[in-house]
């Protein structure tokens, strides 16, 4: 279960069936995102880290003693490398009432007196978190950080980690929390955290895509710079049963579906956005994306967009395509963020 001590953990507890004697199992300063059971209930392997250590592994009784440490992912060699230091840090609501999480990968050799660009990656969906103190360390990342970046993901007070209380913001209001919330967030980061408020740039894919338009449109005197995947536009052309379990129908919530679509706000859009979309995505149908193309024509506005014949609600499964399309995002980066060439061998 999410952690009663840090939301940004999983935990592991034990409760007698009356709801009473809730009582945590697992230890120390760490997210428990795996646990196997043994047969009799008496043992359990847990899988445990966080966003400075490794996965480890413990064999631990029903009582929460630990009886054997059985492994540890902590390479011998890990010392000798300068790794960009990632933290999870929070940052109060503008209303007060939420203390909001997020998982920031500051750039390698951080100075305090500078200016950089911060690349924000979102799902934001309700109750769909992602901002956890789990060991996520990547290539990729490091590299962007070397590169002299701010990596970071937001978690708004409806993402889960307030509980039915911060979900219900959502309902038939789909967007504005959301969107307060993730530019209070980029805010603290231009004031506190050295982002150049130039360079501020949102990239997600499906809810993260709509997030994403959403960034540059509705929040862009925040947001300048956004890549949308497979993005939803407006939620009347999204399916019923998703839609309306929070949204209720466009007739009994008209005003809740025209603040919440992305056409809504095209004349703020003063910033750039990619525009990213399978052909035949069978989940969030490419009209999302086709009239978010002619409103922004129609305005005289300028964007990029990039469509993937064959490509469903996403294209892993078509090598050509997905090596192309980490190409184009690599592309927006250098361009926009770093603003200097890709480096020689980087694309594939």
């Amino acid at each position: 279960a999410r952690s009663k001590e840090n939301t940004a953990r999983t935990d592991f507890y034990s409760v007698k069936m009356d709801g009473t004697d809730l009582k945590r199992l697992t230890f120390g300063n760490y997210n428990h995102n795996q646990i196997s059971q043994s047969p009799n209930g008496k043992y359990f392997i847990t899988t445990y880290s966080n966003v400075s250590t490794p996965q480890q592994m413990a064999l631990v009784d029903n009582k929460g003693n630990i009886v054997k440490a059985l492994g540890n992912a902590t390479g011998s060699e890990m010392a000798n490398y300068t790794t960009a230091k990632t933290e999870i840090i929070r940052i109060t609501s503008d209303d007060g009432l939420y203390e909001l999480p997020a998982v920031v990968t500051w750039p390698t050799n951080y100075d305090a007196t500078k200016k950089y660009p911060m690349l924000i990656s979102i799902y934001g969906g309700p109750n769909a978190g992602t901002v956890m103190d789990s060991w996520n360390w990547s290539n990729n990342r490091q590299f962007y950080a070397n590169e002299g970046i701010i990596q970071v993901a937001f978690d708004h007070r409806a993402s889960g980690h307030f509980g039915k209380e911060g979900v219900n913001y959502m309902h038939r209001n789909l967007g504005y929390w959301e969107m307060t919330d993730y530019k209070t967030m980029a805010k603290w980061f231009i004031a506190n955290g050295g982002a150049d408020p130039k360079k501020i740039c949102m990239t997600g894919f499906s809810y993260g895509g709509y997030m994403s338009c959403m960034a540059v449109t509705y929040g862009a005197d925040v947001f300048t710079h956004a890549m949308a995947g497979g993005s939803v536009t407006d939620w009347r052309l999204y399916d019923s049963h998703y839609t309306e379990k929070f949204m209720d129908t466009p007739a009994e919530n008209p005003e809740g579906y025209k603040s919440s679509s992305v056409f809504t706000y095209i004349d703020k859009y003063t910033g750039t956005l990619q525009i990213v979309h399978g052909t035949i995505d069978d989940n969030v149908h490419l009209q999302n994306s086709l009239q978010l193309v002619a409103a922004l024509e129609d305005k005289g506005k300028d964007f990029e967009m990039m469509f993937y014949p064959g490509g469903r609600h996403g294209w892993g499964n078509l090598p050509a395509r997905n090596a192309h399309f980490t190409n184009l995002k690599t592309k927006f980066i250098y361009k926009y963020l770093l603003e200097k060439p890709v480096p020689k061998g980087l694309l594939r």
